[in-house]
């Protein structure tokens, strides 16, 4: 599986649109040792490239099902049971080319995870030289009071002096503040942009059609606002293995997806102690929960993991612990089939 895509800044999601609104649920869950809001939107230059200078390259083993696939979906089957909900996996062990997958090709609501998308679009379409993250960007109150979620963009002091676009790119992705995704949103043309952008990645699936909040509701038969486990993951890991973004938008966006603060209970919780994570979490209504991204073990290849989660009640609540474990059983399958 090679993780490529254009790297070409085609401008195709470069339009402009108004807003009039803002925000969605937070996607909760701190991380144990999370970076301050200071030093996680400091992220977006030299600190950056430090925090993911050891990226791997992009050659990768070709899939396979990972040896005793029949167990491990079994076992994700089992899981599905014990909390009465549906669940979504797909992992890619880069190393091995094993590959893991329940549910894959099934659809489900995205949530805060376009956010990453969003971020991405901004560094390849929008961006020239650092010159646009550097533009400083205002919002008003009732922009912050109709988000609902907004950790970063509602602080009385970002309020009054504004953020660059650079640092509501680290808001929206480590601290899933939901203003300043809107805003994003906004300089991209809207949403449509987010559907636009996965496709010219060869993303067929991932789709983005509401703003924040109203895209988090997630009614079990709603055609908008999608992805799947297995497209979703693939595209994460063409941004953040592959060409699709140049070297340094890579390295930066890399960069704030490790510094995710809303993981600390899901994937966090569940795999090993020592691998490092870049992901992204996202959450709505139908006890929806969602996390994504890249893990490194120690002293070996990355593996690519997405775990997305919803049930049958409009008022279920997030089920955290469903994710963390979907990630321990997982990732200790994958260790498994080392050869």
């Amino acid at each position: 599986m090679h993780f490529t895509g254009s790297t070409g800044r085609s401008g195709s999601t470069a339009s402009t649109a108004s807003t009039g609104r803002s925000g969605s649920t937070g996607s909760g869950g701190a991380a144990g040792a999370p970076p301050t809001r200071r030093a996680a939107l400091a992220l977006g230059a030299g600190a950056v490239l430090a925090a993911s200078a050891a990226l791997p390259g992009t050659a990768h083993a070709a899939p396979r099902p990972a040896g005793g696939a029949t167990d491990i979906t079994a076992r994700l089957r089992a899981l599905e049971g014990e909390h009465a909900a549906r669940l979504g996996v797909f992992a890619y062990d880069t190393a091995t080319g094993a590959t893991v997958a329940h549910r894959a090709d099934e659809r489900f609501p995205m949530c805060s995870l376009f956010k990453t998308l969003a971020a991405a679009a901004v560094l390849r379409d929008l961006d020239h030289d650092g010159e646009y993250l550097a533009r400083r960007v205002r919002w008003t109150a009732e922009d912050v009071r109709a988000s609902g979620h907004a950790p970063v963009t509602g602080e009385r002091a970002n309020l009054e002096a504004g953020l660059t676009v650079g640092e509501l790119c680290a808001a929206a992705i480590s601290f899933s503040d939901n203003t300043a995704a809107n805003l994003l949103l906004r300089d991209l043309g809207g949403p449509t942009a987010v559907t636009r952008f996965s496709r010219s990645l060869g993303d067929p699936v991932t789709r983005l059609d509401r703003w924040e909040p109203e895209l988090n509701s997630a009614e079990p038969d709603r055609g908008t606002d999608l992805t799947t486990p297995r497209a979703i993951g693939r595209t994460y890991a063409r941004l953040v293995l592959g060409r699709a973004l140049e070297r340094p938008d890579r390295e930066r966006l890399t960069g704030w997806l490790l510094a995710n603060t809303t993981s600390g209970k899901r994937f966090r919780a569940g795999l090993p102690a020592g691998w490092r994570l870049a992901d992204k979490t996202g959450g709505g209504s139908y006890g929806t929960n969602n996390d994504v991204g890249i893990a490194w073990p120690p002293g070996r290849p990355p593996v690519v993991l997405a775990v997305l989660t919803t049930h049958a009640s409009p008022t279920a609540a997030a089920d955290d612990a469903l994710v963390a474990e979907a990630a321990r059983l997982v990732s200790g399958h994958l260790r498994s089939t080392e050869g």
